[in-house]
């Protein structure tokens, strides 16, 4: 499903009224209906007090009152403006619910008795908010938010930025939000995901070739988007028609790092799949596994890669694999860093890079511009804010390499904004992003992004983005192209995550679970 931005659902309403000659009224009119009628749907006939601002979301909360006293419900609208402060369309609403003989009272304060045995309808700010809440109405929102009413948002819960889901200084928190022809990107990132509670989307008449335009570059990832891309199994085939991966990883205490992404890597579907790692620790390697076979790398004499293992990888990928998936527990020197910088310049098979190979990269991102073959990244926040960084004076010494003073600053412009950051870098790096996090953000050079919908807490656990690398390079060994072995393998990996959390629960599950649940989740793709 497509997402909008604010600025996009304005376009969308503008091009409705002005171009398809829909009046404003009649979009006003069937959105207040239809958070009237999921209010009827979910709740026993009860007090309804509606919180209404001046502006277009005070209009829906109006029609929305009004029906709800045509059908014989209890209700108050406390409106937040004089009448003479009203927009126009909120203006013959009011004028129209007040004719009707719904209560209306000018207020900008709640008290309990308001709240008593009551639900409540936030209609005060909507999508359109771009600065902080103050007083009166963040005070009149966080007393509503110390009750245990139940709230239901019209649009966005008061106070969450619709293009980021950031709270503006104070916010509603609500059980529901009924919003109108997509979901916005605040209804789906954290925090706001948080304050949106459980998510209506309605139509209200907006023409179907808006909603679903090219020029809406992000969107969320759905079951049916699974399964259209699970790779196709002919009942002639062999081991070689579904890839060859390399999997180099590990280093001396680390090798479960590449255990793991190997097997979730077999497990997605890989034909063959090979481990490259530190040749002293091969014989460790070769008494751990059985499906996967293992390819001794030159390394340092302490259990980590040197940077002769360049040619050995470069050679093998130009005879062997299909695609190499680079990083989990190679540990950071400056041996790995001189070859990740070499195998993104020239490698001839796509990459898809993580953990430790992306920290090898730290203050390197330009150089994914470089790459000869298609790149994808898949940092998790602290990662990502590494990559980004203005190159160290000198090369990091351990994991994290946090030299440099804008670390801090570079995580919370992330988290704050990740859509962008991410299209951003897509787009100047030429490179696939796969931005870990609650939720996934998937972005490619052209500029579309990709919401993930699966997954959840119990996830946060050492190894899973381990999972996540063999199976996004087990899709481009089956064919794929990286943006959909990126969407098709971060969904799948968040549906295994479901799957082992509903036995596991959250607090025990581990990344091995996960690998455990891959079969289930393709089985519950593939059955309708």
């Amino acid at each position: 499903m497509k997402v909008a931005t604010s600025e996009e659902m304005r376009n969308i309403d503008k091009k409705t009224i002005e171009g398809y000659r829909i009046p404003a009224s009649v979009l006003m009119e069937r959105a207040g209906l239809s958070v009237a009628g999921r209010i009827k749907e979910l709740f026993e006939k009860k007090k309804v007090i509606v919180l209404s601002g001046g502006g277009n979301n005070g209009g829906d909360g109006l029609v929305a009152a009004r029906n709800l006293y045509n059908w014989g419900w209890n209700v108050k609208v406390l409106l937040m403006l004089k009448e003479d402060k009203l927009s126009p369309d909120c203006l013959a609403q009011y004028r129209i619910a007040k004719q009707l003989g719904v209560p209306i009272e000018f207020r900008t304060t709640l008290n309990e008795k308001d709240l008593h045995s009551a639900i409540v309808v936030d209609a005060l700010l909507g999508t359109g908010i771009n600065k902080p809440v103050t007083s009166p109405m963040s005070d009149m929102i966080t007393f509503l938010n110390k009750s245990d009413v139940q709230v239901i948002s019209v649009d966005i819960p008061s106070g969450i930025s619709s293009d980021n889901g950031q709270v503006m200084g104070e916010a509603v928190r609500a059980d529901y939000t009924v919003t109108f022809g997509l979901p916005k990107i605040g209804h789906l990132l954290f925090p706001g995901a948080e304050y949106t509670g459980n998510l209506f989307i309605e139509d209200i008449g907006f023409p179907e070739d808006l909603l679903k335009s090219e020029m809406l570059m992000t969107r969320t990832i759905e079951k049916n988007d699974a399964r259209i891309l699970i790779p196709e199994r002919t009942g002639y085939s062999h081991k070689g028609d579904y890839g060859h991966v390399l999997v180099v990883a590990g280093s001396r205490g680390k090798t479960g790092a590449a255990l793991m992404a190997a097997k979730s890597c077999l497990r997605s579907g890989a034909g063959m799949v090979t481990i490259g790692v530190p040749e002293t620790l091969a014989d460790i390697f070769q008494a751990r596994v059985t499906e996967e076979m293992v390819l001794p790398l030159p390394d340092d004499g302490n259990g980590m890669l040197s940077f002769d293992a360049l040619k050995e990888i470069l050679k093998f990928a130009s005879e062997k694999i299909d695609v190499a998936a680079l990083g989990p527990g190679i540990g950071i020197s400056e041996d790995t860093r001189k070859m990740m910088a070499g195998l993104v310049q020239t490698s001839s098979v796509p990459l898809v890079i993580d953990a430790d190979g992306i920290n090898s990269l730290q203050g390197s991102k330009d150089i994914l511009k470089k790459a000869k073959s298609p790149v994808i990244i898949t940092p998790h926040i602290g990662e990502m804010a590494r990559l980004m960084q203005k190159p160290p004076p000198h090369p990091p010494l351990s994991k994290g390499g946090r030299r440099g003073g804008n670390y801090s600053d570079l995580r919370t412009l992330i988290e704050k904004d990740r859509i962008n950051i991410a299209i951003k870098f897509s787009k100047e790096t030429g490179s696939y992003l796969v931005l870990k996090g609650a939720p996934t953000v998937i972005s490619e050079p052209d500029g579309r992004v990709f919401i993930n919908t699966t997954g959840n807490p119990g996830m946060a656990t050492a190894g899973s983005g381990d999972v996540l690398t063999g199976m996004i390079a087990a899709f481009i060994g089956q064919g794929l192209n990286p943006l959909d072995s990126s969407v098709l393998g971060t969904y799948m990996h968040g549906l295994a995550g479901d799957l082992a959390a509903s036995e596991k629960g959250l607090y025990s599950l581990i990344a091995t679970d996960i690998i455990d649940k891959i079969p289930d989740a393709f089985s519950s793709i593939k059955n309708k």
